[in-house]
């Protein structure tokens, strides 16, 4: 009961940290950046929104646990856990691929991509300009460091939606 407890605390607190790092790259870049027709800033925003997603897989898997590891006898409740810590460790794997794709296209493209949205002689002048809708002197080093959080993030998430996953077999 105690591990399973400290399992679903750990996924709790993770999936809320990794929500908080994908609203804040969203909030942030991804929100100017986003252009339909072009196919890397759509892969952007389809990674960023599957972090996302994953992250309330994650927090619903851990209150989940939480709840079993008070309440052990509800058989629907053990499969509502084992479906969960499933599918939130599959959903990471797939973001954590993804946020891999974004981050070496952002590294193959040196942040062209992130960068779209502003014209380059007023980027040049000022930092803050009318044409560019946000600051674009540190877009490029926060969304990496921000992705490189939310890759560590969905990391844990895998290993410990792995661990709940196991502990609720052996239930």
């Amino acid at each position: 009961q105690r591990v399973l407890m400290k399992t679903g605390l750990i996924l709790l607190i993770i999936g809320h940290l990794n929500f908080i790092t994908g609203a804040l790259v969203h909030g942030i870049v991804l929100r100017f950046v986003v252009d339909p027709r072009d196919a890397v800033s759509l892969q952007y925003a389809i990674a960023n929104t599957a972090s996302v997603i994953s992250a309330l897989l994650t927090i619903s898997c851990g209150i989940a646990a939480l709840v079993l590891s008070r309440y052990l006898a509800p058989a629907a409740l053990k499969w509502a856990v084992f479906t969960l810590s499933a599918s939130s460790s599959l959903g990471c794997l797939s973001c954590l691929l993804g946020l891999a794709i974004s981050i070496g296209l952002t590294l193959g493209n040196q942040g062209r991509a992130l960068l779209a949205p502003c014209t380059i002689a007023n980027v040049a002048l000022t930092p803050l300009s009318r044409d560019c809708p946000f600051d674009p002197t540190r877009v490029y080093s926060s969304t990496l460091s921000l992705w490189a959080i939310s890759l560590l993030l969905d990391l844990m998430e895998i290993v410990f939606g792995i661990r709940c996953l196991l502990l609720t077999l052996d239930l």
